[in-house]
């Protein structure tokens, strides 16, 4: 059973309190449902996002990822100082893997010579492949062919 929007305002408040002596400016929190992340932070819309699918499967990791969000309230990449943060508060900086939490291919690209595929989020626009092309670079010859093509919000 994940917390309730409420509570989790209030585990922002105590961790607030206990690690950051209340310095953290309040922000708002909310669940997604479409995100298969564990969390995210939005420093233009002052939001929290934590996932829903990812916390439903590991429930456990919830005050984990809102401590992780929260350090990004005044850091916003994972430097060095991030890294510390995280650490002095005793939260982590990779989420969990999990099979279901991931998208399956919008795009399947196949080798010409070797008939590899190369499953892909994105488009590709000059791209050979890697076991026949020479030296890595680019070769026309081997240039990766669209084999299949899903539309967005197709699963």
């Amino acid at each position: 059973m994940l917390p309730t929007v409420a509570e989790l305002y209030s585990r922002f408040r105590r961790f607030n309190h206990c690690f950051w002596d209340g310095r953290l400016p309040m922000v708002r929190i909310e669940y997604s449902n479409r995100m298969l992340a564990a969390g995210s932070y939005s420093p233009s819309e002052r939001l929290i996002r934590i996932g829903r699918k990812y916390h439903e499967i590991f429930p456990e990791d919830v005050d984990d990822t809102l401590k992780h969000e929260m350090i990004h309230i005044f850091n916003p990449t994972h430097n060095a100082d991030f890294k510390r943060e995280l650490k002095r508060v005793g939260s982590t900086l990779r989420a969990k893997c999990h099979p279901s939490l991931r998208r399956p291919p919008r795009y399947l690209y196949e080798c010409p010579g070797c008939r590899q595929e190369y499953p892909r989020q994105r488009r590709f626009r000059m791209a050979s492949c890697g076991t026949c092309s020479a030296n890595g670079r680019y070769d026309e010859r081997f240039k990766l062919q669209l084999k299949q093509s899903r539309p967005p919000g197709y699963q």
